[in-house]
């Protein structure tokens, strides 16, 4: 190591690891040069910089074994004597010639690629490993795109380098990660992971939506991909990680860490205005947030879009794709601003527990039974051989079925329609009490067998049916998914018929088993582009029998005290129950779910 007195890097330093690296380096400069539209100078990374000591993308937690890997992008207020860019490119000693200079040619057009389209020293205290992680990889991706669109020859340069797909089996952070580099870069490619295809489906949507201009965009998607991540338990180990694409730099270029390794990170958070940032840093860290700091403006996610078929009562017939249903995720700022869920005081109830029903299960066998429907075979032998010698027999010849856990999902659809806002007598509001008790179904399914989903919706005429997915089946309840709930906002209308097509949809992919639809409103189904009120209620009506003839059953809890006349139609004689007012909400929701986890 040299002395700290000494460079760590000269231009004028001797390299082995390039034949002639005076042409070679002149040639990597003009590239650079060429490509990001600015004076670029390249160096051989003879030593590692400051900004690597300093822990490169991950700050001291920064793997060092990769750093000897990784192309280093200083600006020019880093030391230097120019006012150009300084291009570190690490020896690659290992390597053979040829691909050597393949591997160092891909570094230069990806940092050139940085030097054009990304914002350098993005602050970092907001963002865990993970999020820094997954924020520089669609970062990576994006700006790879910018550059290929405009050079399109220069594909072939990143697919040869890119990261190897991980083996099947592999579903540890860095496989995740080489799939997430090869899918977003490679045109055509496709993966068998849910979160893979997700992450695809998400960043060609920005591009569609946004642009590939629109940093803030692919930051939003980055927080969503990294909290999925962690739903799904996947662990990184920031002292070791080293990103599995080499050809890209380490991306120090995009952060500025605190000074300060003591500043401890409490949350992903989506990209907030300069207003919104302000309002944060001055507020009680302690306090629930004021509506105005986490306004709706703070855009929705929109996942997907379907059509659906609606009933015309007047003429009796169906109008085909009458009806979109667009999928989303509601905006929110982050798991920070919900420290923690608890009831109030007015409305606390018994921790829930779901029952745990059995019912017969012939693939479950009883052996040794007193009596049966078959002959146990093997207790019949050794009554055989206990008579021959003499021994008194154990007359438990027969076998039966046993008893097995009943498999059931069961999705709860809540109507976040403007209604939902008002302040009750008890001083909250009937959307407060659904995210109460939806949050107690949740925490009472981590202790059952049963799957549990919590969707909510709203409508803004046939055109717009706004569909939340809260928490998806499969999906482990924690804080992440309790700030997705607490994060959805009353608006809009209540066109009931779509909302249930698409739920009775998503439970018609659920595993063999009982499958219930429980729907929680406040009023009759109405929508702004509807003026009969008949017609939403027997659309209501046909989407409950079509749900049924496809094995879902469909219940209601209203809150409504007149009620009585419209439910009853929708949801027959038993599918419904009524609480006079909000208070009995939380215990109803709660009583009825745990009956139809038992099935009854």
């Amino acid at each position: 190591m040299a002395p700290s007195s000494a460079p760590l890097y000269s231009e004028h330093s001797t390299t082995t690891w390039i034949d002639d690296d005076t042409p070679a380096f002149e040639r990597m400069a003009r590239l650079a040069s060429c490509l990001a539209l600015t004076r670029v100078q390249v160096h051989p990374l003879l030593a590692a910089s400051q900004r690597q000591e300093a822990g490169g993308l991950l700050g001291g937690a920064a793997a060092q074994l990769a750093s000897a890997q990784r192309a280093i992008v200083l600006t020019a207020d880093e030391g230097a004597s120019s006012n150009a860019v300084r291009l570190m490119l690490p020896p690659l000693h290992d390597l053979p010639e040829a691909e050597r200079a393949r591997r160092h040619t891909a570094m230069v057009a990806h940092a050139a690629a940085h030097l054009l389209h990304s914002p350098a020293r993005q602050p970092s205290q907001a963002l865990k490993p993970m999020g820094m992680v997954l924020v520089s990889a669609i970062e990576d991706a994006r700006v790879e795109r910018l550059l290929l669109r405009d050079y399109p020859g220069i594909r072939p340069w990143f697919q040869a380098q890119i990261a190897p797909e991980p083996e099947a089996e592999n579903l540890g952070f860095v496989a995740f990660m080489a799939r997430l580099d090869r899918i977003l870069l490679l045109a055509g490619s496709h993966s068998a992971n849910h979160w893979v295809n997700k992450a695809q489906q998400l960043f060609e949507d920005t591009v569609q939506r946004h642009g590939l201009e629109d940093y803030a965009a692919f930051r939003a998607i980055s927080s969503i991909l990294a909290n999925d991540l962690g739903q799904m338990r996947v662990r990184m180990d920031p002292q070791h990680y080293a990103g599995p694409t080499l050809y890209r730099d380490d991306n120090s270029y995009l952060w500025e860490h605190p000074e300060s390794e003591d500043n401890q990170d409490v949350a992903l958070h989506l990209p907030q205005t300069a207003a919104q940032q302000q309002a944060a840093d001055t507020s009680n860290a302690q306090e629930p947030p004021e509506p105005a700091q986490t306004p709706l403006a703070a855009e929705e996610f929109e996942l997907a879009r379907f059509h659906y078929p609606e009933w015309d009562c007047k003429s009796e017939h169906m109008k085909p794709d009458w009806c979109q249903v667009i999928e989303k995720l509601p905006a929110w700022q982050g798991l920070s601003e919900i420290s923690s869920v608890r009831l109030s005081s007015t409305s606390r109830v018994d921790s829930l527990a779901l029952p745990h029903p059995r019912v017969l299960d012939r693939r479950h066998r009883l052996l040794r039974q007193w009596e049966g429907d078959a002959l146990d075979l093997n207790a019949a032998i050794e009554v055989q051989v206990d008579m021959r010698l003499q021994l008194r027999p154990d007359p438990r010849l027969f076998m039966r079925s046993g008893k097995g856990p009943r498999p059931g999902s069961m999705l709860v659809l809540l109507d976040i329609s403007e209604s939902v806002n008002d302040i009750g007598p008890q001083g909250q509001s009937l959307l407060a009490l659904e995210k109460q008790a939806a949050l107690l179904l949740a925490q009472a399914c981590l202790r059952s067998a049963q799957r549990l989903a919590i969707h909510a919706f709203s409508s803004n005429t046939r055109a717009e049916v706004n569909y939340y997915r809260l928490l998806d089946f499969g999906q482990v309840h924690s804080s992440a998914t309790a700030a997705m709930i607490q994060a959805v906002r009353g608006r809009y209308s209540t066109r009931m018929g779509a909302a249930l097509r698409h739920a009775s949809s998503l439970l018609r992919n659920e595993p063999e088993g009982q499958r219930s639809l429980l729907l929680v409103t406040d009023g009759a189904p109405h929508d702004i582009d509807v003026h009969d009120k008949r017609y939403l209620i027997e659309d209501a009506r046909h989407a409950v029998q079509e749900a049924k003839r496809a094995g879902v059953r469909v219940c209601c809890l209203a809150v409504d005290a007149q009620a009585d006349a419209y439910v009853r139609h929708i949801f027959g004689w038993r599918g419904y129950d009524i609480a006079d007012e909000a208070l009995q909400l939380v215990p109803r929701l709660t009583r009825m779910g745990a009956r139809l986890a038992a099935g009854r």
